[in-house]
């Protein structure tokens, strides 16, 4: 069984290596998908895999790398592209 979400993560998450840090904890815990930075200063991701997994990538997005400061992240369910690896876009 997978799960697929589609998060968006608010507050300073740009120009703190969060994309970065997202793709060394989505390989940690094994989930597919990608990371980006959006125009209007969020971080958008993809996320896809087992459904602990998955979690455990959203309760990550909370904190982040430890110089940025997350104000909100909506998590809404997302397709399962049946993707196979995790990406910075």
């Amino acid at each position: 069984m997978r799960s697929a979400v589609d998060v968006t993560v608010t507050g300073r998450v740009q120009g703190v290596s969060f994309r970065y840090y997202a793709e060394r904890e989505a390989d940690r815990l094994g989930v597919a998908g990608w990371v980006r930075n959006e125009p209007d200063g969020t971080v958008a991701a993809h996320v896809e895999g087992a459904p602990g997994a998955v979690d455990g990538f959203v309760r990550w997005c909370h904190d982040g790398p430890r110089l940025a400061h997350v104000e909100r992240v909506d998590v809404r369910d997302g397709p399962d592209e049946g993707l196979t690896s995790f990406g910075v876009r």
